[in-house]
Protein backbone atom coordinates (compact mmCIF):
# COMPACT_ATOMS: atom_id res chain seq x y z
CA UNK A 1 0.00 0.00 0.00
CA UNK A 2 2.46 2.35 0.99
CA UNK A 3 4.96 1.55 -2.06
CA UNK A 4 1.68 1.73 -4.16
CA UNK A 5 1.32 5.86 -2.60
CA UNK A 6 4.87 6.34 -2.79
CA UNK A 7 4.98 5.14 -6.69
CA UNK A 8 1.77 7.21 -7.44
CA UNK A 9 3.64 10.70 -6.06
CA UNK A 10 6.76 10.03 -7.89
CA UNK A 11 4.58 9.40 -11.03
CA UNK A 12 3.17 12.85 -10.86
CA UNK A 13 6.45 14.66 -9.70
CA UNK A 14 8.23 13.20 -12.21
CA UNK A 15 4.94 14.23 -14.64
CA UNK A 16 5.11 17.75 -13.36
CA UNK A 17 8.94 18.07 -14.07
CA UNK A 18 8.75 17.14 -17.13
CA UNK A 19 5.88 19.71 -17.51
CA UNK A 20 8.44 22.27 -16.28
CA UNK A 21 11.10 21.31 -18.42
CA UNK A 22 8.97 21.23 -21.46
CA UNK A 23 8.36 25.02 -20.89
CA UNK A 24 11.71 25.41 -22.19
CA UNK A 25 10.80 24.03 -25.18
CA UNK A 26 7.59 25.98 -26.53
CA UNK A 27 8.16 28.73 -29.16
CA UNK A 28 9.59 31.84 -28.01
CA UNK A 29 7.85 35.05 -29.25
CA UNK A 30 10.31 37.87 -30.59
CA UNK A 31 10.44 41.43 -29.85
CA UNK A 32 8.65 42.76 -32.16
CA UNK A 33 5.82 40.14 -31.22
CA UNK A 34 6.19 41.46 -27.94
CA UNK A 35 6.20 44.97 -28.50
CA UNK A 36 2.65 44.73 -30.47
CA UNK A 37 1.11 42.79 -27.44
CA UNK A 38 2.00 45.39 -25.86
CA UNK A 39 0.44 48.45 -27.98
CA UNK A 40 -2.93 46.78 -28.25
CA UNK A 41 -3.08 46.66 -24.88
CA UNK A 42 -2.15 50.23 -24.26
CA UNK A 43 -3.89 51.04 -27.62
CA UNK A 44 -8.17 51.84 -27.17
CA UNK A 45 -10.01 48.61 -27.62
CA UNK A 46 -10.30 48.07 -31.40
CA UNK A 47 -14.06 47.15 -32.05
CA UNK A 48 -14.25 43.66 -33.12
CA UNK A 49 -18.63 42.91 -32.46
CA UNK A 50 -19.44 44.93 -35.56
CA UNK A 51 -23.17 42.86 -36.31
CA UNK A 52 -25.94 41.70 -34.61
CA UNK A 53 -25.48 39.53 -31.35
CA UNK A 54 -27.73 38.12 -29.15
CA UNK A 55 -28.52 35.01 -27.24
CA UNK A 56 -30.10 32.10 -27.58
CA UNK A 57 -31.69 29.20 -25.15
CA UNK A 58 -30.86 25.90 -25.51
CA UNK A 59 -32.40 24.16 -21.83
CA UNK A 60 -29.71 25.50 -19.17
CA UNK A 61 -27.60 27.24 -21.85
CA UNK A 62 -27.60 30.79 -23.12
CA UNK A 63 -25.53 30.83 -26.03
CA UNK A 64 -23.68 34.18 -27.08
CA UNK A 65 -24.14 34.85 -30.98
CA UNK A 66 -22.99 37.41 -33.30
CA UNK A 67 -25.08 37.64 -36.92
CA UNK A 68 -23.44 39.69 -39.84
CA UNK A 69 -24.82 40.91 -42.61
CA UNK A 70 -23.10 40.51 -46.29
CA UNK A 71 -21.94 43.49 -48.00
CA UNK A 72 -23.70 43.13 -50.61
CA UNK A 73 -27.32 41.29 -51.97
CA UNK A 74 -27.69 37.87 -49.05
CA UNK A 75 -26.70 34.60 -50.92
CA UNK A 76 -27.29 32.80 -48.28
CA UNK A 77 -26.41 32.08 -44.50
CA UNK A 78 -22.99 30.77 -43.13
CA UNK A 79 -22.87 29.29 -39.69
CA UNK A 80 -19.31 28.79 -38.51
CA UNK A 81 -18.53 26.16 -35.72
CA UNK A 82 -15.05 26.51 -33.98
CA UNK A 83 -13.31 24.07 -32.60
CA UNK A 84 -12.45 22.67 -28.59
CA UNK A 85 -12.20 25.47 -25.62
CA UNK A 86 -12.34 27.87 -28.49
CA UNK A 87 -15.24 30.77 -28.92
CA UNK A 88 -16.48 32.79 -31.50
CA UNK A 89 -13.47 35.30 -31.90
CA UNK A 90 -11.26 32.95 -32.82
CA UNK A 91 -11.98 33.08 -36.50
CA UNK A 92 -9.81 35.00 -38.22
CA UNK A 93 -11.96 38.32 -39.24
CA UNK A 94 -10.21 38.20 -42.80
CA UNK A 95 -11.88 35.17 -43.26
CA UNK A 96 -15.40 36.79 -42.36
CA UNK A 97 -14.49 39.09 -44.39
CA UNK A 98 -13.93 37.84 -47.35
CA UNK A 99 -17.50 35.93 -47.06
CA UNK A 100 -19.31 38.69 -46.26
CA UNK A 101 -18.07 40.88 -49.46
CA UNK A 102 -19.22 37.50 -50.96
CA UNK A 103 -22.48 38.05 -50.17
CA UNK A 104 -22.84 35.56 -47.27
CA UNK A 105 -24.44 36.45 -43.70
CA UNK A 106 -22.25 35.01 -41.35
CA UNK A 107 -23.13 33.56 -38.10
CA UNK A 108 -20.72 32.84 -35.27
CA UNK A 109 -20.95 32.20 -31.74
CA UNK A 110 -19.63 31.24 -28.33
CA UNK A 111 -19.47 27.58 -27.42
CA UNK A 112 -21.05 26.59 -24.21
CA UNK A 113 -18.47 27.39 -21.65
CA UNK A 114 -16.23 30.03 -23.30
CA UNK A 115 -16.86 33.80 -24.01
CA UNK A 116 -19.87 34.98 -22.98
CA UNK A 117 -22.09 31.64 -23.13
CA UNK A 118 -23.24 30.67 -19.67
CA UNK A 119 -25.34 27.62 -18.21
CA UNK A 120 -27.29 27.26 -14.72
CA UNK A 121 -25.81 23.94 -15.12
CA UNK A 122 -22.71 22.71 -13.16
CA UNK A 123 -20.68 20.50 -15.53
CA UNK A 124 -19.97 17.25 -14.22
CA UNK A 125 -18.02 13.98 -15.51
CA UNK A 126 -21.24 11.50 -14.97
CA UNK A 127 -23.55 13.83 -16.90
CA UNK A 128 -20.99 15.32 -19.41
CA UNK A 129 -22.42 16.90 -22.32
CA UNK A 130 -21.95 15.24 -25.55
CA UNK A 131 -21.23 16.71 -29.00
CA UNK A 132 -25.20 15.89 -29.94
CA UNK A 133 -25.78 18.89 -27.46
CA UNK A 134 -23.54 20.81 -28.69
CA UNK A 135 -25.14 20.79 -31.89
CA UNK A 136 -28.12 21.51 -30.35
CA UNK A 137 -26.99 25.06 -29.30
CA UNK A 138 -25.92 25.38 -33.14
CA UNK A 139 -29.43 24.38 -34.13
CA UNK A 140 -30.95 27.01 -31.70
CA UNK A 141 -29.50 29.92 -32.64
CA UNK A 142 -30.53 28.89 -36.05
CA UNK A 143 -34.02 28.92 -34.58
CA UNK A 144 -33.90 31.77 -32.68
CA UNK A 145 -32.86 33.88 -36.03
CA UNK A 146 -35.29 32.20 -37.57
CA UNK A 147 -33.00 30.63 -40.69
CA UNK A 148 -34.35 27.68 -41.80
CA UNK A 149 -31.15 26.23 -43.80
CA UNK A 150 -27.58 27.31 -43.66
CA UNK A 151 -24.00 26.26 -45.06
CA UNK A 152 -22.30 24.51 -41.76
CA UNK A 153 -18.73 25.12 -41.44
CA UNK A 154 -17.24 23.62 -38.77
CA UNK A 155 -12.86 23.47 -37.81
CA UNK A 156 -11.77 20.39 -35.69
CA UNK A 157 -13.83 19.79 -32.94
CA UNK A 158 -16.58 22.24 -34.20
CA UNK A 159 -16.40 19.50 -37.44
CA UNK A 160 -17.96 16.93 -35.74
CA UNK A 161 -20.27 19.31 -34.39
CA UNK A 162 -21.03 20.32 -38.07
CA UNK A 163 -20.67 16.54 -39.00
CA UNK A 164 -23.87 15.65 -36.30
CA UNK A 165 -26.10 18.57 -37.53
CA UNK A 166 -25.65 17.37 -41.60
CA UNK A 167 -26.35 13.78 -40.60
CA UNK A 168 -29.47 14.80 -38.63
CA UNK A 169 -30.38 17.98 -39.41
CA UNK A 170 -29.94 17.28 -43.45
CA UNK A 171 -33.35 19.99 -43.75
CA UNK A 172 -30.97 22.62 -42.28
CA UNK A 173 -27.74 22.38 -44.37
CA UNK A 174 -27.12 23.62 -47.10
CA UNK A 175 -23.58 22.46 -47.52
CA UNK A 176 -21.01 20.75 -44.96
CA UNK A 177 -17.54 22.13 -44.48
CA UNK A 178 -15.44 20.29 -42.56
CA UNK A 179 -12.25 21.50 -41.65
CA UNK A 180 -9.09 20.01 -40.05
CA UNK A 181 -11.75 17.36 -38.42
CA UNK A 182 -12.81 13.90 -38.54
CA UNK A 183 -15.54 11.14 -38.44
CA UNK A 184 -13.56 9.46 -35.29
CA UNK A 185 -11.00 11.27 -33.43
CA UNK A 186 -10.49 7.83 -31.88
CA UNK A 187 -9.86 5.98 -34.81
CA UNK A 188 -7.49 3.35 -33.76
CA UNK A 189 -6.49 2.39 -37.60
CA UNK A 190 -5.79 6.25 -37.95
CA UNK A 191 -2.08 8.54 -37.15
CA UNK A 192 -2.81 9.51 -33.87
CA UNK A 193 -1.63 13.16 -32.59
CA UNK A 194 1.75 14.38 -32.15
CA UNK A 195 2.92 13.59 -28.59
CA UNK A 196 4.67 16.68 -28.63
CA UNK A 197 1.46 18.72 -28.78
CA UNK A 198 0.14 18.07 -25.20
CA UNK A 199 3.11 18.78 -23.03
CA UNK A 200 3.82 22.07 -25.27
CA UNK A 201 0.20 23.25 -24.92
CA UNK A 202 0.02 22.78 -21.16
CA UNK A 203 3.65 24.06 -20.55
CA UNK A 204 2.03 27.30 -22.86
CA UNK A 205 -0.78 27.36 -20.29
CA UNK A 206 1.68 26.86 -16.80
CA UNK A 207 4.27 29.90 -18.48
CA UNK A 208 1.56 32.09 -19.21
CA UNK A 209 -1.90 31.38 -18.86
CA UNK A 210 -3.22 29.98 -15.84
CA UNK A 211 -2.38 33.01 -13.50
CA UNK A 212 -0.95 34.91 -16.18
CA UNK A 213 -2.04 38.83 -16.79
CA UNK A 214 -3.58 39.63 -19.61
CA UNK A 215 -0.04 40.30 -21.48
CA UNK A 216 0.45 36.62 -20.48
CA UNK A 217 -3.14 35.36 -21.62
CA UNK A 218 -2.32 36.91 -25.22
CA UNK A 219 0.86 35.39 -25.60
CA UNK A 220 -0.49 31.98 -24.69
CA UNK A 221 -2.97 32.37 -27.22
CA UNK A 222 0.08 33.37 -30.14
CA UNK A 223 2.13 30.84 -28.69
CA UNK A 224 -0.53 27.90 -28.87
CA UNK A 225 -0.93 28.31 -32.39
CA UNK A 226 2.10 28.07 -33.13
CA UNK A 227 2.12 24.68 -31.48
CA UNK A 228 -0.84 23.59 -33.38
CA UNK A 229 1.28 24.70 -36.62
CA UNK A 230 3.67 21.42 -36.11
CA UNK A 231 6.11 21.54 -38.82
CA UNK A 232 4.38 24.42 -41.13
CA UNK A 233 6.07 27.77 -41.98
CA UNK A 234 4.45 30.77 -42.23
CA UNK A 235 4.00 34.19 -39.94
CA UNK A 236 1.49 34.90 -38.27
CA UNK A 237 -1.08 37.98 -37.72
CA UNK A 238 0.55 38.95 -34.34
CA UNK A 239 -1.22 42.40 -34.30
CA UNK A 240 -4.39 41.18 -35.60
CA UNK A 241 -4.69 37.91 -33.29
CA UNK A 242 -3.47 40.68 -30.42
CA UNK A 243 -6.08 43.26 -30.67
CA UNK A 244 -8.62 40.26 -30.87
CA UNK A 245 -7.15 38.75 -27.82
CA UNK A 246 -6.93 42.06 -25.72
CA UNK A 247 -10.65 43.07 -27.05
CA UNK A 248 -11.53 39.54 -25.44
CA UNK A 249 -9.87 40.00 -22.09
CA UNK A 250 -11.46 43.79 -21.61
CA UNK A 251 -14.61 43.52 -23.07
CA UNK A 252 -16.11 39.88 -22.36
CA UNK A 253 -15.23 37.27 -19.99
CA UNK A 254 -11.57 36.45 -21.70
CA UNK A 255 -10.51 32.74 -21.85
CA UNK A 256 -12.19 29.74 -19.77
CA UNK A 257 -9.56 26.98 -20.13
CA UNK A 258 -11.64 24.83 -18.28
CA UNK A 259 -13.79 24.33 -21.26
CA UNK A 260 -11.47 22.86 -23.44
CA UNK A 261 -11.62 19.60 -20.67
CA UNK A 262 -15.81 19.77 -20.91
CA UNK A 263 -15.50 19.79 -24.86
CA UNK A 264 -12.49 16.92 -24.87
CA UNK A 265 -14.96 14.91 -22.37
CA UNK A 266 -17.73 15.51 -25.00
CA UNK A 267 -15.78 14.11 -27.93
CA UNK A 268 -14.35 11.16 -26.06
CA UNK A 269 -18.42 9.92 -25.34
CA UNK A 270 -19.69 11.00 -28.67
CA UNK A 271 -19.89 8.28 -30.97
CA UNK A 272 -18.44 7.62 -33.93
CA UNK A 273 -20.17 8.87 -36.94
CA UNK A 274 -18.46 7.10 -39.78
CA UNK A 275 -21.33 4.86 -40.13
CA UNK A 276 -23.53 7.49 -40.71
CA UNK A 277 -21.09 9.62 -43.01
CA UNK A 278 -21.45 6.81 -45.76
CA UNK A 279 -25.21 7.47 -46.27
CA UNK A 280 -24.81 11.75 -46.43
CA UNK A 281 -26.32 12.91 -49.21
CA UNK A 282 -25.25 17.10 -48.52
CA UNK A 283 -22.53 18.51 -50.66
CA UNK A 284 -19.50 17.96 -48.40
CA UNK A 285 -16.43 19.87 -48.93
CA UNK A 286 -13.19 18.49 -46.75
CA UNK A 287 -10.16 20.56 -46.04
CA UNK A 288 -6.85 19.79 -44.39
CA UNK A 289 -3.64 20.50 -43.85
CA UNK A 290 -1.34 18.07 -44.58
CA UNK A 291 1.40 18.93 -41.58
CA UNK A 292 -1.17 18.91 -38.90
CA UNK A 293 -0.17 17.53 -35.69
CA UNK A 294 -3.00 16.98 -33.96
CA UNK A 295 -5.74 15.60 -36.22
CA UNK A 296 -3.47 14.14 -38.94
CA UNK A 297 -4.70 14.00 -42.76
CA UNK A 298 -5.36 11.12 -42.41
CA UNK A 299 -8.57 11.55 -40.58
CA UNK A 300 -9.97 13.89 -43.49
CA UNK A 301 -8.74 11.40 -46.47
CA UNK A 302 -10.27 8.59 -44.58
CA UNK A 303 -13.86 11.14 -44.72
CA UNK A 304 -13.34 11.69 -48.52
CA UNK A 305 -13.81 8.22 -48.88
CA UNK A 306 -16.56 7.48 -46.99
CA UNK A 307 -18.77 9.96 -47.37
CA UNK A 308 -20.40 10.24 -50.64
CA UNK A 309 -19.08 12.69 -53.84
CA UNK A 310 -17.47 14.85 -51.62
CA UNK A 311 -15.06 17.10 -52.22
CA UNK A 312 -11.32 17.89 -50.50
CA UNK A 313 -8.59 20.30 -50.49
CA UNK A 314 -5.52 19.63 -49.33
CA UNK A 315 -3.39 22.09 -47.87
CA UNK A 316 0.32 22.02 -47.89
CA UNK A 317 2.30 23.86 -45.83
CA UNK A 318 -0.54 23.79 -42.93
CA UNK A 319 -0.89 22.66 -39.33
CA UNK A 320 -3.93 21.86 -36.83
CA UNK A 321 -5.08 26.21 -37.86
CA UNK A 322 -6.17 28.52 -40.19
CA UNK A 323 -2.85 30.26 -41.59
CA UNK A 324 -3.10 33.86 -42.79
CA UNK A 325 -1.45 33.00 -46.24
CA UNK A 326 -4.03 30.48 -46.70
CA UNK A 327 -6.84 32.11 -45.88
CA UNK A 328 -7.82 33.25 -49.54
CA UNK A 329 -7.42 29.45 -50.65
CA UNK A 330 -9.46 28.25 -48.01
CA UNK A 331 -12.49 30.35 -48.81
CA UNK A 332 -11.83 30.74 -52.46
CA UNK A 333 -12.61 26.81 -52.25
CA UNK A 334 -15.58 27.09 -49.92
CA UNK A 335 -16.94 30.02 -52.03
CA UNK A 336 -17.04 27.16 -55.25
CA UNK A 337 -18.74 24.58 -52.86
CA UNK A 338 -21.74 26.69 -51.80
CA UNK A 339 -22.49 28.39 -55.49
CA UNK A 340 -23.19 25.05 -56.41
CA UNK A 341 -26.41 24.89 -54.05
CA UNK A 342 -27.64 28.42 -55.66
CA UNK A 343 -29.97 28.26 -58.66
Amino acid sequence: MIAGKNFKILFYVFGLLFIIASCTSIPKLSKADKSLIKEALKAPTTKIITGESGFAKNASHSIWYEKINPEIESRGTILLIMGNGQDALSWPPSLISNFTKSGYQVVRFDHRGTGLSTSTEKWKKKNAYSLTDMASDALAILDNLAIEKAHIVGASMGGMIAQIIAIEQPDRTATLTSIMSSGDAMDSELEPMSNEVIPQMISAILKHGFFGSKKGQIKRQIIQKRILMGTATGDIDIKTMAEVSAYNLKEREGYKLIAAKHHFEAILISETRNKYLTNLTIPTLIIHGEKDPVMPISHGKKMKTIIPNAHSLWINNMGHDLPDSKIDEITDAMLVHFEKTIK
